[in-house]
């Protein structure tokens, strides 16, 4: 008698499958990360139109009121006139508010007649104003400075920046780094333009053309650590120390691409051992950045200690996909010619830099003697001396008594 094949238990049932199943689940999974990064990236470019389409509708409003005015005589009326029959007529669209249409105005104005002011001027003088060719800014460049930025960025810009080729240098920055809001009114209040790229360095001899324009950008003179509070005979370890704690704000100062990478990082070279202060790691430079901290004005033997350093690091630490590593004296000040001297004939790469803290560099002259020190304080701060204690009458009547 022929006996039933036995069916497959559930378990091999489990353990069957198809012969590419791995290949199916694979392909899948790179299908998927494919999908998403152009989902991302099409969420970004729509959002981008966008934020083009509402500039570019905001120029034309703020150019209509502008030439309406030169041609006919209109006066502030028709702004308060336009933003109540705007808002009627498209009552969920919001940002026809008679303030925000002064905005369209004043951002027209802005960017339209004081360019072509500065165009007229620099052909009169033949000097140069912004950084970029004058002749070019009413073309692209300009349109993409400004319509790639929210609008939000862009009434920052019209406050607190009168000089255009200053607003223009910001509205670029800000579409390189993709600054907030509040990290655009940071930069501007810190006067950011006048300190990037102010460092004595010898980038240019030291790097590669495109690599040393990039370091020039990413190092200033002086750094701003408003949020350290120094006596004048501060260490370099209570520096370090003010750094570290303020991780965060060190961070924001130094400049996008930052990458903390430790404090004190351990050398051995030759059976010494050696300790670097701060080592981070630049992410657009793709190469390690050291930085040794002076409390103390710059002098020439400090650049002997970080060659020696960007040595070390560039042979036990870097990678062979990594740039040369840059080096950064921190120093309290400088002499302009010192420091060039000093670097004059440097292989590897240095800049050197001043650092300002808040409280002793900051005050005026006239109230720097004036501050109490850290001692008075304290000792405000705990009061007077205790009385002795006073005998109670109670108890001194009873001693009598006895």
């Amino acid at each position: 008698m022929a006996r039933r094949k036995a069916k497959p238990s559930r378990k091999e049932k489990a353990i069957t499958r198809p012969k590419n199943a791995g290949g199916i689940r694979d392909s899948y999974g790179k299908l998927l990360e494919d999908l998403k990064t152009r989902i991302r990236a099409a969420q970004v470019k729509a959002a981008l139109s966008v934020n083009r389409e509402l500039i570019a509708l905001y120029w034309h409003i703020g150019s209509s009121i502008v030439e309406r005015q030169r041609a006919k005589g209109w006066g502030k009326a028709v702004v308060e006139r336009l933003s109540r029959d705007l808002r009627r007529e498209f009552p969920g669209v919001t940002g026809f508010s008679p303030q925000n249409i002064w905005h369209m105005r004043a951002f027209y104005l802005a960017w339209n007649l004081e360019i072509a002011t500065l165009a007229q001027s620099t052909r009169k003088t033949g000097k140069a104003i912004l950084p970029q060719p004058v002749g070019e800014l009413g073309n692209a460049i300009l349109k993409h400075a400004v319509s790639e930025i929210p609008w939000g960025h862009n009434i920052v810009l019209l406050q607190k920046i009168k000089d255009p080729s200053v607003r223009l240098w910001y509205a670029q920055q800000t579409i390189i780094n993709g600054w907030s809001r509040a990290m655009l009114t940071h930069w501007i209040e810190s006067d950011l333009h006048t300190r990037q790229g102010k460092a004595i360095t010898n980038f240019k001899a030291a790097l590669p053309a495109a690599q040393s324009d990039l370091a020039l950008e990413v190092i200033r003179d002086p750094y701003n650590f408003d949020f350290l509070t120094l006596r004048k005979d501060a260490a370099e370890s209570d520096l370090e120390r003010g750094l570290l704690n303020h991780i965060r704000q060190f961070l924001l100062e130094l400049g996008s691409g930052f990458a903390f990478v430790g404090q004190q990082v351990h050398v051995e070279v030759d059976g010494e051992d050696f300790y670097i202060d701060l080592l981070f790691y630049h992410l657009r430079l793709r190469c390690y950045v050291v930085i040794d901290l002076k409390a103390k004005p710059f002098a020439p033997e400090h650049a002997g200690k970080m060659n020696f350093y960007l040595s070390a690091v560039d042979d036990l630490l870097r990678n062979s996909n990594d740039n040369p590593s840059i080096g950064i004296i921190l120093c309290q000040t400088r002499s302009r010619v010192i420091a060039e001297y000093a670097l004059r004939d440097m292989a590897k790469p240095v800049g050197i830099a001043r650092y300002k803290t808040r409280l002793v560099e900051a005050l005026p002259d006239n109230l720097k003697g004036r501050l109490p020190t850290v001692e008075q304080i304290q000792a405000e701060l705990a009061g007077p001396e205790a009385p002795p204690k006073r005998k109670s009458p109670r108890k001194a009547s009873r001693r009598r008594g006895r």
